[in-house]
């Protein structure tokens, strides 16, 4: 008997003759970037460096697309941004030890936010490797042991022939769920060296599905079911699983509401009858979470954010679906699911019974009444002002890529992202300067729509370097910088807890006269002219900065309470 893993395909003879003849002047750079081309990629990220100089070289001779930008951990920040857009397995070409440690911060981002990056690193040569002091440059001991703790996998490659199945080891391992970074590293010897291995033509790039166990979706769609007062928390898993659609069947089906966390914006429409928006760092959410008898928790860890830091209480039932198994009841208790989202929501709309509940929309609008009244008591117009404007401007099938700064914080709770996949900030890992490169990777990734990347003047001097990237590309981002002379959140926090801030008051550039200096249009604004210039500048092609001096305030929290 034959089984299907047994067939093997019959190479044409086309295939036997460029084999045995590979064209001349090949590296194990070419090794690289015919691997990736088989695996599908188009395009690849990066920063070239004295050791990786071989993969450098050998792009030459490829189709892929280069997009270089100017920092290593912006240039992880943009394939963070195209694999979270594409859905694809972005590669980032980095160099040995500093080139390599500076992109450290844009892989934990993308870990956090499950987004699938392939960064392939040169090593230093291959007699330096082992841990001795051999005083190579760029050397560390042990250099993959920086990322282990980071990343997914690592893969270490000592010979050529092993690159072709280590990088389909590390796409495979990328585009598995959870998503997320992995690490590849090569041997400077071993790229730069002649090979006669012949032309990478295939790969296998189809990851493992990760299906959930039959019995636990019996056990919860049972509960799901019976339950008096579902509700359900839906987490970035669901947009990263393109499962959207079903958990607005699932929802609908259940008459349950629904509330997204941060990383799920958008998975949920907004307006729906059933949709508790993106107040989870509210009270009184909390509270209607924890009166449901039975919690359906999708995609999330129920982390620091999503568990209004930490003081939610559920009384009832926690289901918890999560294809991350360090996140599975890592928080709280529950009838954990290892699997996918997409493939777990589909297995209980399979299994559920329809339920019917004609109060859920109207207890959904008295918490929705209740927020939007304790927002109301805090003369927060003015933030909430900028805010709509954002919305205004911001065509609605327009992505944008928030950095960690006090709008972004807004943004969390109080913005319409429009849909799924489409609003994205760096609330996994925290780290300033997300944003803008981010944007970049975003139009990179769909040139044909108009990308928005929103900072605050602290987090826009991380990034400011790749206005030159932007321009050099000509990519179709609109950079709006609020401009508070500091690090804003910072300095709330400082006065609050100690009644004075330090060390959080900035120097800070004309940001019109720079992002001219690099031949970017850009513009001051004004809170009451903000949505006309912003909706202006998105419709110019190109980049362009709009700058909004302005001092935002956060809404009070409720955690402390």
């Amino acid at each position: 008997m034959t089984h299907d893993h047994d067939l093997v395909l019959r190479p044409t003879e086309a295939q036997i003759s460029a084999a045995l003849n590979p064209p001349p002047g090949r590296n194990g750079g070419d090794l690289v970037v015919e691997t990736l081309a088989a695996l599908g990629a188009t395009t690849v990220f990066g920063l070239p460096g004295q050791h990786a100089l071989g993969v450098f070289d050998a792009l030459r001779r490829s189709d892929l697309r280069y997009i270089g930008l100017r920092v290593e951990n912006n240039a992880g920040f943009a394939a963070d941004a195209y694999g979270r857009i594409t859905g694809e397995a972005a590669p980032l070409l980095l160099s040995t030890g500093p080139g390599a440690l500076t992109s450290l911060a844009a892989l934990q981002e993308a870990a956090a936010a499950s987004a699938p990056v392939l960064a392939i690193s040169s090593q230093i040569p291959t007699a330096g490797l082992g841990g001795g002091r051999h005083g190579y440059l760029h050397e560390l001991p042990d250099q993959a042991a920086s990322f282990r703790g980071v990343v997914k996998s690592v893969h270490t490659v000592r010979t050529q022939s092993q690159i072709p199945s280590a990088i389909e080891a590390a796409w495979k391992s990328a585009l598995t769920a959870p998503h997320g970074p992995v690490w590849v590293e090569i041997p400077q010897d071993v790229l730069l060296a002649g090979t006669a291995i012949p032309v990478v033509t295939g790969g296998d790039a189809f990851p493992e599905e990760l299906p959930p166990r039959p019995e636990l979706t019996a056990v919860a769609a049972d509960l799901l079911s019976r339950a008096a007062r579902p509700a359900i928390i839906a987490g970035g898993g669901v947009v990263r699983a393109d499962a959207s659609r079903k958990l607005r069947q699932l929802a609908e089906t259940l008459h349950a509401p629904v509330v997204t966390t941060p990383g799920g914006k958008g998975a949920f429409p907004w307006t729906h009858p059933l949709s508790l928006q993106s107040w989870i760092e509210d009270r009184h959410t909390t509270d209607f979470l924890e009166d449901a008898d039975v919690l359906l928790v999708v995609g999330s860890g129920l982390g620091e954010l999503s568990s209004n830091y930490h003081t939610f209480r559920p009384r009832g039932r926690v289901i918890q679906i999560e294809a991350d198994l360090g996140k599975l009841e890592s928080n709280h208790p529950a009838l954990g699911i290892h699997a996918d989202a997409r493939l777990a929501l589909q297995a209980l709309l399979e299994t559920v019974t329809p339920r019917e509940d004609a109060q859920a929309p109207e207890r959904v609008r008295e918490v929705l009444a209740r927020v939007a009244g304790r927002i109301a008591a805090q003369e927060l117009t003015l933030e909430q002002d900028v805010l709509a404007s954002v919305r205004r401007a911001l065509p609605a099938d327009s992505p944008s890529f928030w950095d960690m700064t006090i709008l972004a914080y807004w943004a969390w709770s109080a913005f319409d992202a429009k849909g799924p996949n489409l609003l994205h900030s760096a609330q996994g890992a925290g780290g300033l300067g997300y944003g803008f490169p981010a944007a970049l990777g975003a139009a990179v990734a769909d040139p044909s729509v108009p990308v928005l990347a929103v900072s605050g003047d602290g987090g826009a001097l991380y990034s400011v370097a790749e206005l030159a990237t932007a321009r050099q590309y000509d990519l179709n981002v609109t950079w709006l910088i609020v401009d508070d002379g500091g690090y804003g959140i910072l300095r709330e926090y400082m006065t609050d807890a100690f009644g004075q801030a330090t060390a959080t008051e900035l120097t800070r550039p004309d940001y019109v006269a720079l992002a001219e200096s690099f031949g970017v249009p850009g513009v001051r604004t004004t809170p009451g002219t903000l949505a006309d210039d912003l909706s202006k500048a998105l419709g110019s092609p190109g980049p362009s900065v709009v700058v909004l001096p302005a001092v935002l305030r956060m809404f009070a929290p409720t955690h402390l309470d």
